[in-house]
């Protein structure tokens, strides 16, 4: 997903400014999808220059809320509908996982139960916005469905990935001594 098209998503359901933008990436799509200010910022510029946002009103302190013009919705139903998908994930836990045998075994073993404490946590937050989408308590609209949806992936890659660190936690790890007598795998083609 490109933060452009993350910003015209969230500028289909009303106008904002960067700072609430900023705010609902944060609270919404943050553990998937992160965005800091200055690229939120830098991006809606060029959104307004592309024609595919506009002001929709000014505030105090030269605080801006825009709204998303026809040309921006299509964009965003275009990304949808025709764009492939990039399917990569980056997981720095899973990057660190290849190199566990360069730790020390506690270090190790403390290290997966932060992360195992760490993925749980965001899989049962996760599941009380889906609690309280599935009680209605935030209507019915399709963004709230849509919301729901895009919830229950986090639940299950959340939940999975806590299931991974406390799997790994059972594994012996390697010393370097052991490490160096072992043939390594062939490395896929």
């Amino acid at each position: 997903m490109s933060l452009r098209h993350g910003l015209l998503g969230l500028l289909a359901e009303g106008p904002a400014s960067g700072y609430d933008l900023a705010r609902r990436f944060e609270e919404h799509l943050g553990p998937v999808w992160p965005a800091q200010h200055p690229k939120i910022y830098a991006e809606l510029s060029r959104l307004s220059k592309a024609g595919m946002i506009e002001v929709d009103s000014h505030g105090p302190r030269g605080r801006k809320a825009y709204r998303i013009t026809d040309a921006g919705r299509a964009e965003v139903r275009r990304w949808l509908s025709e764009d492939a998908v990039d399917h990569t994930l980056r997981s720095e836990s899973v990057l660190r996982s290849f190199f566990f045998w360069l730790m020390d075994p506690d270090d190790l073993h403390e290290h997966l139960r932060r992360e195992q404490r760490y993925f749980t946590e965001i899989a049962d937050l996760a599941r009380g916005y889906a609690a309280a989408k599935d009680r209605g308590e935030y209507g019915t609209a399709p963004q709230t469905k849509s919301m729901r949806v895009a919830l229950e992936a986090a639940i299950r890659v959340y939940q999975s990935l806590a299931d991974w660190a406390e799997w790994a936690q059972t594994v012996p790890p390697a010393t370097p001594e052991e490490d160096a007598d072992t043939p390594r795998p062939p490395t896929p083609a």
